[in-house]
């Protein structure tokens, strides 16, 4: 009853939430319903709701092949280079933009970190064609030029996990450095006049006020990205690697994998069930790591 009135006291503040929540409820709840397909042998013509039931059929059908084993990995290994890489460097971009005391040069150096997150990843990967083409790529003509023999980036599959790390770090660091570096404004600066006053290095206010304060909120963007680490970044990894099987090796991941069978195969069932183990297993990741989380700093856990 209490949680009753605090609402309606407060109607009109808590009304500026509808609009949020309908979109979260149109676009993450109400699809939960089609996970329903990965228990069914899905028919076009019957729908979701007439279409037979068959269990774990799918799901006996998608482990029973070993490249279950072998796309997870490649998913989590993946996606752990992209965590690290893009926590790290933003943290460094934060710490360095928080240096600039020119205020209008410091404006513009925000825009210049964060433009790459607006480029799409088809653009991207015509750069990337750009730098790593066999014939026209910037890379192999600098090769040659010094008089070493080219390197054919499409066919060489252990290299592009790396690639593909220092692409995303690019895209998105500078994104989560303007996170962080708000963060790092809501700092007191009465902690830093202190430390000034007791001697203190500009680098020892750094690894001694800044970083541990801003600690909860680097746990925080670690936690949301270890909730998406059985994601793998469809948009990047499609759009740069596509239809290139020599590479799936290193890069093949969860998305591609349930996108080739859709299409290829044409199986929604299956489909779902490759997606229903994605999500679930993401679920279990982030409780797992929450509760880590909770028992070491309760006021860093998400929840």
């Amino acid at each position: 009853m209490s949680l009753i009135r605090e609402i309606y006291k407060h109607r009109y503040i808590y009304s500026l939430a509808i609009p949020g929540l309908l979109i979260l409820f149109v676009f993450s709840y109400l699809p939960l319903a089609g996970h329903l397909l990965a228990f069914k042998r899905f028919e076009q013509a019957k729908g979701i709701w007439g279409s037979p039931w068959v269990g774990f059929e799918n799901f006996r059908f998608f482990f029973g092949n070993p490249d279950w084993i072998h796309i997870t990995w490649n998913t989590v290994y993946l996606n752990s280079f992209f965590l690290i890489a893009e926590i790290g460097i933003a943290t460094l971009l934060a710490l360095f933009l928080n240096e600039v005391r020119h205020a209008l040069f410091k404006r513009f150096l925000q825009s210049v970190v964060f433009l790459p997150y607006f480029i799409s990843w088809l653009v991207v990967s015509l750069m990337v064609f750009g730098i790593l083409g066999n014939t026209d790529g910037i890379v192999n003509h600098l090769l040659i030029k010094t008089g070493i023999d080219q390197v054919d980036w499409y066919q060489t599959p252990w290299i592009w996990p790396m690639i593909l790390t220092v692409i995303r770090a690019w895209k998105n660091a500078g994104y989560l450095s303007i996170i962080l570096l708000a963060a790092i404004t809501g700092i007191s600066g009465e902690y830093y006049e202190s430390a000034k006053i007791d001697g203190a290095t500009r680098l020892q206010q750094i690894t001694k006020i800044t970083l541990p304060l801003l600690r909860p909120t680097i746990i925080v963007l670690t936690l949301l990205g270890i909730g998406r680490i059985f994601y793998g970044d469809f948009g990047m990894i499609y759009a740069i690697i596509q239809d290139n099987g020599v590479l799936f090796s290193s890069t093949d991941v969860i998305d591609t994998y349930s996108y080739r069978a859709l299409r290829q195969l044409g199986d929604f069932s299956m489909s779902s069930a490759i997606v229903l183990y994605q999500s679930m297993m993401g679920l279990v990741t982030i409780l797992i790591f929450n509760t880590i989380v909770r028992k070491i700093d309760k006021d860093s856990r998400l929840f």
